[in-house]
């Protein structure tokens, strides 16, 4: 930026405060979290140095990108594509175009098939887990750091989203663990697993339109779109899954809010029984975890992730 156009000179602590009107004014639920962040991110600081040292001058370009990161913000930009990254289940992931923003709800899919795969784990030695329509990873590596005797190996149909796993596999100490394949749904998948995970697409066609800004414009459509009544993804998965299971082994889903009885239907015709189901953050059922029905277990009970 040439001298005459540069911006004034800012504080730390000025900028934190700037940054918060902005993202307060456009209505954001979190906008505190997501002014930290940003300032954060901007000027490679942490909130220790906000607090003790709110005076620090920040530089000029570091200011700017502020400003640009705010502009992006406004324009429907989640914080995390932003800055490129976010937390999800304990491990940490890069975001691309061709993946969606994990958001803290699928975190109850990870939650509901944990206490199942640690016995496996346990019981066998091993546990190898099949993540499709992997994205960045989230499902796979969340499992990955919880269970060190697992293998997982994550499938999608975009080349970009699997290398974006495989660096969020690197990321987080992973790699050894982790394989991605490009597939779609099991097309190129071999072999059987003790479990099976997946976070499809779900919305229906025709609702796209009324998701926010946020989702709308910003996650790949192909990961959202799950055709006329939502369930498209789901009919593949319930057909195939059986050839791809250990005799033992369980298949785990997420599922729209109102989804739980039709998805429910469409596994139990395959020859499946509902097992257990988890709820999100805020109530909605989110996840469901099906047997088949030769070896079904305790059936019904319910996690409450909130």
């Amino acid at each position: 930026m040439a001298a005459d156009t540069a911006p004034p000179p800012r504080t730390l602590g000025e900028m934190h405060a700037d940054a918060r009107r902005r993202l307060t004014s456009l209505g954001l639920a979190e906008a505190a979290l997501e002014a930290r962040l940003l300032v954060e991110y901007v000027t490679a600081t942490d909130r220790t140095q906000a607090l003790a040292h709110p005076d620090t001058v920040v530089p000029p370009d570091a200011v700017s990108m502020l400003e640009t990161a705010l502009d992006r913000r406004a324009a429907g930009e989640t914080v995390y594509r932003i800055i490129g990254r976010r937390n999800f289940h304990g491990v940490t992931l890069a975001l691309s175009p061709e993946t969606l923003d994990p958001r803290p709800d699928t975190e109850a899919l990870v939650d509901l098939v944990l206490p199942e795969l640690r016995e496996i784990a346990s019981r066998q030695g091993a546990c190898r887990i099949l993540d499709l329509g992997t994205g960045t990873g989230a499902i796979a590596l969340a499992l990955l750091k919880e269970l060190p005797l697992a293998r997982a190996t994550g499938t999608d149909i975009q080349a970009g989203a699997l290398e974006t796993a495989r660096a969020n596999a690197d990321l987080n100490g992973l790699s050894d663990r982790f394989d991605a394949v490009l597939s779609d749904w099991f097309e190129r998948v071999d072999g059987r697993f003790h479990a099976i995970v997946a976070n499809p697409p779900y919305i229906r066609s025709n609702e796209i339109e009324t998701l926010s800004r946020e989702v709308r414009e910003h996650d790949p459509r192909q990961a959202l779109d799950g055709g006329a009544d939502g369930l498209d993804a789901y009919r593949r998965i319930s057909s195939t899954s059986a050839a791809h299971l250990e005799p033992d082994g369980i298949i785990a889903v997420e599922i729209g809010w109102d989804q739980a009885a039709d998805v429910t239907a469409l596994f139990e015709a395959a020859g499946f029984a509902l097992q257990r189901q988890a709820r999100d953050l805020s109530g909605c059922d989110r996840a469901l975890m099906f047997r088949k029905n030769a070896v079904q277990k305790g059936l019904g009970n319910t996690v409450d992730c909130r």
